[in-house]
């Protein structure tokens, strides 16, 4: 799977739920929202103030390696 920052979190989470610590590690609790289902890693970082492509690239390695 290739995340991009159009990625929605519940999809990624369904898959992999154990990336939630790329979440938690950016101080981003979006595995306990329950809007975070049908929002992007895009619209989460923006309103967390956090960089999309950091959590991008965490992800990537996480899920691919």
């Amino acid at each position: 799977m290739i995340i991009t920052k159009y990625s929605l979190i519940g999809a990624i989470l369904q898959c992999y739920p154990e990336s939630k610590e790329c979440f938690q590690n950016m101080g981003m609790q979006c595995v306990s929202c329950p809007s975070s289902g049908r929002e992007t890693l895009e619209q989460a970082c923006r309103e967390h103030s956090q960089d999309v492509d950091v959590l991008v690239d965490s992800l990537n390695r996480f899920v691919n390696g």
